[in-house]
């Protein structure tokens, strides 16, 4: 029996590879992808540490990085700017994990942080801790640590109740997103109503905060993000396998010998760790969960959102954005407002076009 053009065209993208008795298949896109994407990240740093109001060259951020740089030049990159960019990628990274996880849990891919309801209830927390401290960002809280923990422990909260209301003999991805969905309302409106108590400095402080900033990232943000995303990164990539195969369904899982209740539980907490640790860094950066696991899945030509894929793409939309703003743009915004730019048009697109699909 022949093959035909597409099974032809499908072999030749994957190479079989044999070590001994064990052997298995290589597909190219799937290694391609994120190599490109880590090249682009790391691009995207050098570029953007060399690019401010004090303007240096390549050449001189790479000897400022091998410690043969002006102290002037090494207090700017390694002080000033290193952490922010460290920020930004380590954020997107962890967005494009979470956002993966989800989407592939729930089978949706409206399933993301934004739309659950944990990115506002870190804001929820955050906005409390401002508003109610009186401190204009919460900054005297915990010796600084105040809006961070405050915004922490929204997210795991609202995770929680994520999990909780989500569970009937397991969670089902539609009841996921339709309780998610409603745990955002319920966080917006106790967003809405911490801010009209607030004073206007301290309002204006937590506007900046939930729409999601890099501005003044030091290495005390850089340093516990890291250290979160080091141990939650591996156990993501851990339950990747369980997550392939939750994607077939309950039942099928149940009879590949996964345990169901279990596994579920493991990929939604996990997701949530990484959200919540993102959002205690820089804020809730709107839409990275939901974008970029979408264009990784297209980019990579597979049947899920690729973790690896999906977390380095996450790194450079957070990055490039951050690099926009300071660079291109007439004035210097937060970050969350160029990802939003992009992400909302996309979210009406899947919904116009789950809307066509249900009428054909």
């Amino acid at each position: 029996m022949t093959a035909t053009a597409p099974e032809r065209v499908a072999v030749a993208r994957e190479t079989v590879v044999r070590a001994g008795p064990v052997s298995g298949r290589v597909r190219w896109r799937q290694l391609l992808v994120p190599v490109v994407c880590a090249v682009a990240a790391v691009l995207l740093g050098a570029l953007s540490l060399g690019r401010g109001d004090f303007p240096i060259s390549v050449g001189e951020v790479l000897k400022t990085l091998v410690g043969l740089g002006e102290d002037t030049q090494e207090f700017i990159v390694l002080e000033l700017r290193a952490p922010r960019i460290v920020v930004g990628a380590l954020v997107g990274l962890a967005f494009g994990v979470a956002g993966a996880l989800f989407q592939t849990f729930a089978r949706n891919p409206l399933a993301s942080p934004d739309i659950l309801g944990i990115t506002q209830g870190a804001s929820v927390g955050a906005v409390a801790a401002i508003v109610l401290s009186g401190t204009s960002g919460g900054g005297a809280l915990l010796g600084g640590l105040g809006v961070p923990l405050a915004a922490l422990l929204g997210a795991l909260l609202t995770g929680v109740l994520l999990f909780v209301l989500a569970w009937r003999r397991g969670v089902d991805g539609y009841r996921l997103v339709l309780v998610g969905i409603a745990l955002w309302a319920v966080a917006s409106a106790l967003t809405d109503w911490l801010l009209t108590r607030a004073e206007i400095f301290d309002a204006a402080s937590a506007y900046v905060w939930i729409t999601g900033s890099l501005n003044a990232r030091t290495w005390d943000q850089a340093v516990p993000l890291a250290i979160a995303l080091a141990v939650l990164v591996p156990l993501a990539l851990a339950a990747s396998r369980a997550l392939g195969v939750l994607q077939f369904g309950d039942d099928t899982a149940r009879g590949l010998g996964v345990r169901l209740p279990l596994a579920q539980a493991v990929v939604v907490l996990v997701a949530v760790a990484l959200t919540a640790a993102a959002v205690a860094a820089a804020g809730p950066i709107s839409y990275v969960a939901l974008v970029v696991p979408q264009i990784a899945v297209r980019l990579s030509g597979g049947s899920r959102p690729p973790l690896v894929a999906s977390g380095l793409l996450g790194a450079v939309l957070v990055i490039g954005a951050d690099l926009l703003t300071r660079t291109v743009l007439p004035q210097a915004l937060p970050v969350g407002i160029l990802t939003a730019a992009v992400g909302a048009p996309y979210l009406l697109w899947l919904l116009v076009r789950g809307r066509r699909r249900s009428t054909l």
